[in-house]
Formats: structure tokens, C-alpha cells, sequence
């Protein structure tokens, strides 16, 4: 996996946040002693936060956030270090990383660095947020814009019976149960649920 560099001193990581939210941010990076990087997607996640073996900290996000999900998951991530240097060895997404991941966003709740369709979301998902945003389909999908990745569909979007691929599997859409669909795996006939918000491959027989 190829990884950017982004010097800590530097603003390259700029481009990749609204404008209005440079300054606090580049404010943070500053205050707290960090190297971030910006590299390739990865599956499982949008960005993480790690002491290295020589004792120093390394944060990462992933290149292809928008610019609303990527200033979001850097100050997630800001907040595991905060949370580290506060508190030592504590739960990864417990009280103290929640207190102080809600201290750090508030700078950022504003209409001139989240549009009005994403706020009401965002603040939603802050009153007692979760490991991960895709946990919170309405926050996710306003993030998103309501719109998949190039090539791929929300499950939603398809039709009742539809056949889809997810991570190499071929599954039948099946019905919806309160805010998640039944889909029944084509290979070992199990049904899993799967949230509003998962994107997936239409199956084209």
C-alpha cells in the first residue's frame, strides 16, 4: 500500500477539508505531536491512530474522503491521540475519547464548514457518537451526499429480489426489517442484515 507523507509543518493535507475549517485544524496538528498521513483506501476503515515502535504517533486517513467525511475522520482520530496524552490506556471509544471528541468538533459546527443538510446529522451523531459514522446510517448517507461510489449503488436503491455482490458474495435483496434489509447469501443460504447505507455491486446475470 503506497502512503503520502504529509509533513507536519506543511498544509498539503489542506485541500482535502472545506477552507473554512484550515485554520483550527492546522492549529491542532500544530499543538499536538503527530505525523499524519494520507493514504489508499482501505476497506475496513477510514482512518486510525497508532504509536509506532520508536514512540512516536502516526495518524492516517484515507485519500478518498470527501472533504466532510475526511475532516471528520481526522478529528476522530485527533481525539484518540488527546485522549491518549489525557488519559493513558482507556477504552478506544469510551467516555473520555467521546468528551473529548465532542470538545474538538464543536469549532467545526458550522454552517460555513458543513452544509445545513449535514449539520443536523452531525449533531445528532455527536450527542453520543459511535466507533465508526457508518454506524449512523442518516449521518452516513448525508456525508455521502446520497450518493455511492462510482460502479456501486446504495441497497436501498435496488428492488425487492434484486441479486447484488458484497465483498465478492452474491446475495438476494429480501425484505426490509425496521431500518435494515434482509438479504439472503446465494452460497450458504444464510440471511444477514445489512444496513440502508451499504454500498454495493448490482449483479448483472
Amino acid at each position: 500500500m503506497s502512503k503520502s507523507p504529509i509533513p507536519l509543518g506543511g498544509l498539503e493535507w489542506a485541500v482535502f477539508v472545506p477552507a473554512k475549517a484550515v485554520p483550527f485544524l492546522q492549529f491542532l496538528i500544530e499543538k499536538h505531536n503527530f505525523t499524519l498521513k494520507i493514504v489508499n483506501q482501505r476497506a475496513t476503515k477510514h482512518g486510525d491512530f497508532r504509536q509506532l515502535p520508536d514512540g512516536s504517533f502516526q495518524i492516517t486517513v484515507n485519500n478518498n474522503l470527501n472533504k466532510y467525511q475526511f475532516l471528520l475522520t481526522l478529528v476522530h482520530e485527533i481525539a484518540h491521540h488527546v485522549t491518549h496524552q489525557k488519559f493513558g490506556r482507556v477504552q478506544p471509544h469510551g467516555k473520555e475519547w467521546k468528551a473529548v471528541f465532542q470538545h474538538l468538533m464543536l469549532p467545526f459546527l458550522n454552517p460555513e464548514i458543513y452544509p445545513k443538510e449535514i449539520l443536523p446529522y452531525l449533531a445528532n451523531y455527536l450527542k453520543n457518537p459511535k466507533a465508526s459514522t457508518d454506524a449512523d446510517v442518516n449521518l452516513s448517507l448525508a456525508l455521502k451526499g446520497n450518493i455511492a461510489e462510482t460502479g456501486k449503488s446504495f441497497i436501498f436503491e435496488i428492488p425487492y429480489g434484486s441479486l447484488f455482490i458484497f465483498k465478492n458474495v452474491i446475495y438476494k435483496r429480501g425484505n426490509k426489517r425496521r431500518t435494515r434489509f434482509e438479504c439472503l447469501n446465494m452460497s450458504n443460504k444464510k440471511v444477514y442484515l445489512f444496513n440502508q447505507n451499504v454500498e454495493i455491486e448490482v449483479y448483472d446475470k
